[in-house]
């Protein structure tokens, strides 16, 4: 039986497709990392956390205090939310002025 260049090629094209493919479907993840913070899950525990740190400072915060009060929180799970910042504390603000119409600042959480 002999082959010719172009069926040899063909073959060698296959088969190095399925080990190209393989090696991309190895190295992407399969599992939820254990510090993913951008569940809903986790979300929501960062929110009750913010509300927690809001209601015992009674409203009197600023954006940077109220992260550092965060971040101090006996709640809050450092090595779960350690990409934790300014920005995502901005964005969960944000989130939560969305839900709840009329409120635009830490002050209104606290009051209402």
């Amino acid at each position: 039986m002999e082959l010719d260049t172009s069926t040899l090629m063909l073959i060698f094209f296959v088969l190095f497709l399925i080990a190209s493919i393989w090696k991309i479907w190895a190295f992407l993840p399969n599992k939820q990392l254990e510090d993913d913070d951008t569940t809903p899950q986790s979300q929501e525990e960062l929110l009750q956390c913010m509300l927690c740190v809001i209601q015992d400072n009674r409203g009197n915060l600023s954006e940077q205090e109220l992260l550092k009060a965060m971040q101090e929180d006996n709640n809050f799970d450092s090595e779960k939310f350690w990409r934790f910042n300014l920005n995502k504390l901005k964005h969960l603000l944000q989130t939560y002025y969305d839900k709840n119409q009329g409120i635009s600042n830490i002050m209104e959480i606290y009051t209402k």
